[in-house]
């Protein structure tokens, strides 16, 4: 099932990408974005070229998902998000991003971008293919993650949002 999911936030580029780079901001953002569950793991390497990884793995509990998808995935999800920022090149970011529910067949890989919008603002790109390899139910469990993410997403993107406005 295909995933795409825009995000905007009130800064430019380079203050956008600064804060995803900082690894307080990440933890916060994650622990902000996984309501009930618990984050477990937060890793931010930059490289001296701007190149960035960020490896988030939390736990999240499977209340929110259709009681016919949970038989799959049981009663914690372990949910383990990587996302590799290439160099900046100019005022545009690109970069790979791949999730994964730890124990389940079900995975998000696809891209990510930051490109600024006319008013100076930017807008990030979460753009992807979720796939739940479940015989008979993976449109269901595909359905159901892909609605889960779109839902952590635009808690991450309130979180941003609210970050560059102090507010924390």
């Amino acid at each position: 099932m295909h995933l795409t999911v825009e995000q905007t936030y009130p800064a430019p580029v380079a203050d956008v990408a600064a804060m995803l780079a900082d690894e307080e901001f990440v933890r916060w953002r994650a622990e902000r974005s996984t309501g009930p569950g618990t984050v477990e793991q937060v890793d931010v390497d930059a490289a001296p070229d701007g190149a960035l990884t960020v490896v988030v793995r939390r736990s999240l509990p499977t209340d929110q998902i259709p009681a016919q998808a949970r038989p799959f995935v049981g009663e914690r999800l372990e949910v383990r998000q990587a996302e590799a920022w290439e160099a900046p090149t100019g005022d545009r970011r690109v970069g790979t991003v791949a999730l994964e529910i730890a124990g389940t067949p079900v995975r998000m890989t696809g891209t990510l971008s930051l490109e600024p919008l006319p008013d100076g603002g930017t807008r990030q790109v979460y753009a992807g293919e979720v796939r739940a390899a479940v015989p008979l139910f993976g449109g269901v469990v595909e359905e159901a993650a892909t609605g889960t993410l779109r839902g952590t997403l635009a808690a991450e993107e309130q979180a941003g949002r609210d970050w560059l406005a102090g507010v924390r």
